[in-house]
């Protein structure tokens, strides 16, 4: 349940992603952006951990697996934050579920595990072209158009390359790292490059300096960003990425656009046309042919979870009004031999 809940909640935050990067970039560059948002997620984490009074290890082997996630944030982010200027942000969605055929090549490379069979490989291009035929009426291919869908390509290399060689990395441990931990430790890890990127562009190339007022927009975009997309969101990100598969986890990249065109309606009232409807369509039967799943297993868990549930229930009503353990284990036999 925990697990279905963080992956739920990844989704969620994913989705919502895309729309706070082009607010805070409302009186911000985009690297100015990307500074704020992981300085006040770092800084937020490292208060949780010296109130919680929990130590960042730095032994190799933590250390490594810092890097790697690392990754994930710098060079990726400032790659997303720039890419996004050029394109909308529903064809960042389309690019960025090219992801689960990153990760499997990537897995079949450093995890010498290859989950592309024939059956998967069809889902992951029915997926594409579910999400293709939502967005094709953004795509416009010029210059501008052709760097923003190059920066989100390699942002996609990146963040399937940082979550495999994080997995890889983890399997080896034999304590795991705590999933807020790892996030923390991504983010330190990642500052360093980030400040260096943020003083070459803004204060080199682009010499826009520091910016001298900040929109509401802005601000609340990146407090967002930075204490649910980046904080709470990496943390959960992490721990499904322990607990699941890393192509599994890359299913998220196809599930998101679809949640931000119901976000989409819900906030800015938008227009669900046929081609919207089709591709939606699409990507649903896409999902459903990529997760191994049947009727009957649907069906055996869930009388599982009625039972379990029930018996929990059973078991705390029977201990709670009996004087003696044992008269309440009693209670709880009979009440089983009766269910069954």
């Amino acid at each position: 349940m925990t697990t279905f809940f963080a992956y739920f909640t990844v989704v969620l935050i994913w989705a919502t992603t895309p729309l706070a990067i082009q607010w805070s970039g409302d009186s911000l560059s985009f690297m100015a952006a990307v500074i704020a948002r992981m300085s006040i997620a770092l800084a937020l984490a490292l208060l949780i951990h010296a109130v919680w009074r929990h130590r960042l290890y730095f032994a190799r082997d933590n250390a490594a697996i810092y890097f790697a996630a690392s990754i994930g944030i710098f060079p990726n982010m400032p790659v997303v934050y720039w890419a996004a200027q050029f394109i909308p942000s529903g064809l960042v969605a389309v690019i960025f579920a090219m992801s689960p055929f990153a990760t499997g090549l990537l897995s079949m490379l450093l995890l010498r595990h290859n989950p592309f069979t024939p059956k998967r490989v069809l889902a992951l291009l029915l997926a594409v072209s579910g999400l293709v035929i939502i967005f094709w009426h953004q795509i416009r291919f010029d210059r501008a158009s052709i760097y923003g869908i190059g920066g989100i390509l390699l942002s996609c290399f990146l963040f399937s390359f940082s979550s495999v060689w994080v997995k890889k990395l983890s399997s080896h441990l034999s304590v795991p790292i705590g999933a807020f931990q790892q996030a923390t430790g991504a983010l330190l890890f990642s500052l360093p490059g980030l400040l260096l990127f943020w003083w070459v562009m803004d204060f080199g190339v682009a010499d826009v300096g520091l910016p001298v007022t900040i929109s509401v927009k802005s601000a609340c975009a990146v407090l967002y960003l930075a204490l649910i997309g980046s904080l709470l969101g990496s943390m959960l990100f992490f721990l499904i990425l322990q607990r699941l598969s890393a192509s599994i986890v890359s299913l998220i990249t196809l599930i998101t656009p679809v949640l931000a065109i119901l976000i989409g309606r819900w906030i800015a009232n938008e227009v669900l046309t046929l081609e919207t409807l089709v591709g939606v369509a699409v990507v649903l039967l896409a999902l459903l042919l990529y997760i191994p799943w049947s009727l009957m297993s649907v069906v055996r868990h869930g009388r599982c979870w009625l039972s379990a549930c029930f018996f929990r229930r059973l078991a705390k009503g029977a201990l709670s009004d009996s004087h003696h353990p044992e008269t309440g284990l009693e209670a709880i036999r009979d009440d089983m031999i009766r269910y069954k």
